[in-house]
């Protein structure tokens, strides 16, 4: 028989009182370190998707961003991981490359010849990009398409001759940057991306591949002069959390977290598109010389990029299975947009 002071209001109340101590109890805030400056399109729109998160898992699941590099560098922000001081970061892939080097898999030289080819690829092998990055702990809530990187230099280069005897920096601990320009023979200089900029001013470099958002992003382009106008490489980036972290979150939550991170990413793949394209007229406006390479030229380009995919094949660098699918999807695209041209 209920007790007489335990009235309907009063057990409505501990009801309510126990579940909202669960969903306390359930709360994760994921903290997340990123360089990319505060204030960019990207951390805008990382920012708005946090919000949502927070308001439809009704406060339980939170995303606190680290922005600026003001958790050190990768190496750094992957031993804050470990420790539990940070849950996750935006990484390129030469970043999660040191422990799962399939990460950075579109980024082969010369791979992709234009955006729509991007797109075909990347819808049928982002999902076992991710499945393999969850083999190694992490999960990946988004993969963006960081664009097309250029080389820029304080010179004009044509051909992969006009390299030899340049100071050309290549991301720190980036296996793969390293064997292109090994390819090339060329002797390429070490750096984080927190040194690059300085490294312009003082002369250590005085050539680099970036994608043009970032040069500006970062103020490298007030170092150079040349922009070579031909994609080197396709740059993406991932924003990965500790597997066992997210696990930690209802199966529910997760699935809001990832839907919303999904569309952000959607969201972000396109505003970086036309983001590039406006850096890259910001570039020429400032007075950054484009330099066209000729037909001629262009093929000591193609042969140092066979040259280092040949290197990499033999190295075992990537997973055979998926390099191979990647090239098959990549192929059939442009069969199919050769036959589709070809019709009347």
């Amino acid at each position: 028989m209920m007790h007489p002071r335990w009235t309907l209001a009063t057990l409505s109340l501990f009801v309510l009182l126990m579940f909202g101590v669960g969903s306390i109890a359930q709360a994760k805030t994921l903290k997340i370190a990123t360089v990319a400056p505060d204030g960019t399109t990207w951390m805008k729109q990382l920012r708005a998707g946090a919000a949502e998160i927070r308001e439809r898992t009704n406060g339980r699941v939170r995303i606190k961003y680290y922005p600026g590099g003001v958790m050190g560098d990768t190496a750094t922000v992957l031993k804050k991981m470990r420790i539990g001081q940070l849950h996750g970061g935006a990484f390129t892939g030469a970043d999660l490359a040191r422990f799962y080097p399939d990460a950075q898999l579109y980024s082969l030289p010369l791979l992709f010849r234009s955006s729509d080819e991007v797109d075909y690829v990347r819808e049928r092998i982002d999902p076992l990009l991710i499945n393999g990055l969850r083999d190694k702990g992490m999960v990946a809530l988004g993969i963006s398409n960081g664009g097309f990187a250029y080389f820029m230099a304080t010179a004009p280069l044509r051909s992969i001759s006009d390299l030899k005897g340049r100071k050309v920096w290549a991301p720190e601990g980036d296996r793969l940057t390293q064997s292109i320009f090994a390819a090339a023979g060329i002797s390429a200089v070490p750096l984080s991306v927190a040194d690059v900029y300085t490294g312009l001013q003082t002369g250590l470099i005085d050539t680099i591949a970036g994608i043009p958002t970032g040069v500006i992003a970062f103020q490298w382009h007030t170092s150079i002069s040349h922009l070579t106008h031909v994609p080197l490489m396709f740059l993406s980036g991932m924003l990965a959390v500790d597997a066992k972290v997210f696990s930690r979150i209802s199966d529910a939550d997760q699935a809001i977290t990832r839907a919303v991170m999904a569309r952000i990413f959607r969201d972000l793949d396109e505003a970086n598109r036309k983001d590039n394209l406006a850096a890259l007229e910001a570039l020429r406006k400032q007075g950054i010389t484009f330099v066209e390479p000729d037909d001629g030229q262009l093929v000591s380009w193609q042969a140092m990029a066979d040259t280092a995919l040949e290197n990499i094949q033999k190295d075992g660098a990537f997973s055979a299975d998926i390099l191979e699918k990647m090239m098959a999807h990549l192929y059939n695209y442009r069969s199919q947009t050769v036959s589709n041209a070809q019709q009347p």
